[in-house]
């Protein structure tokens, strides 16, 4: 197979930059696809494999949100600096930097289908279709929902986490452990995890400042700004095809999506049988090829 041309840049947002990588042919026919990765703050990585895409002609664009991965990091800043806002500008700004106002997909993976979703709210000029994956409508559904899931784990594991939240101790080895015990089943499934997820949960490790701020210690204990966040009341306002995609085993459980499949006109929703939250990763070659007519229908 002859390899994806790639090159990488830098963005000047304001102050600060961010990084993207282009992974095919910006000059091509076809829309471009900006991918908005999680986290929040979880960097591009574990979503690299939506650079297959390319292989169809259509340039796709990763780049880290501002506060991780490659691009500027603002360790000091506090809950008043992250919001949804600023990354919708810095979405806007990657848009314009490279030029691709004029037609544009996006695909947003956990947090960055919620970005995704607020990001089709506001009707940006260009933007072509949205792809939400993996990615709930609001956090109250997303804590009611890892509420239930957790009452069905073995009690040991209830127990641990419940003991080390309610102790302020969730960086104890036992609780690191309990959480360990969830990713397995609920985030991804594929043992060990490949070097790209787990180069994003590294880099989560070394600066958390925007997961911490906006999310919380891990993916089901949200203690953060987004705790109260919902999108619902608004999805009528999305006016672009919409494919919401998410896992069986998903710790974005059907209830979480479902509101994105009854609010948003015309959405497609899909659920991948062998897949919990990384479907791009779990079951890779039918993700690609479903995202990728949707694409093509909607070019």
């Amino acid at each position: 197979m002859v390899a994806l041309k790639q090159r990488e840049g830098r963005a000047k947002f304001g102050k600060y930059e961010t990084w993207y990588r282009v992974t095919g042919n910006l000059g091509s026919k076809k829309p471009p696809i900006f991918i908005l990765h999680g986290g929040p703050g979880a960097a591009h990585n574990y979503v690299d494999s939506y650079k297959l895409l390319a292989k169809t002609g259509r340039a796709v664009i990763h780049y880290d949100q501002l506060g991780c991965g490659k691009s500027t990091h603002l360790p000091d800043k506090g809950k008043s600096f992250w919001t949804v806002q600023l990354f919708i500008d810095e979405l806007n700004n990657l848009v314009d930097h490279l030029g691709q106002r004029k037609a544009f997909h996006v695909l947003g993976q956990s947090w960055g289908g919620m970005l995704a979703a607020e990001y089709g709210i506001t009707r940006p000029a260009g933007l072509k279709s949205l792809t939400i994956a993996n990615s709930p409508a609001s956090m109250k559904l997303w804590v009611s929902e890892a509420k239930r899931m957790r009452s069905l784990m073995p009690k040991p594991i209830q127990d641990a986490l419940n003991k080390h939240e309610k102790a302020g101790t969730t960086s104890s080895k036992e609780y690191q452990d309990a959480t360990m015990w969830v990713y397995e089943r609920h985030v991804c499934r594929v043992l060990p995890f490949p070097k790209e997820v787990k180069a994003s949960f590294d880099q989560i490790g070394k600066d958390p400042t925007v997961y911490h701020t906006m999310n919380g210690p891990n993916e089901f204990f949200v203690v953060g700004t987004l705790k109260n966040w919902s999108v619902i009341d608004r999805l009528k306002r999305i006016d672009v095809p919409t494919y919401v995609l998410s896992g069986y085993y998903d710790e974005a459980t059907p209830a979480c999506v479902q509101p994105f499949k009854d609010k948003i006109k015309g959405a497609i929703g899909e659920i991948y049988g062998n897949s919990s939250h990384m479907p791009h990763v779990e079951e890779q070659d039918l993700c690609m090829k479903n995202v990728g007519n949707f694409l093509k229908a909607n070019d």
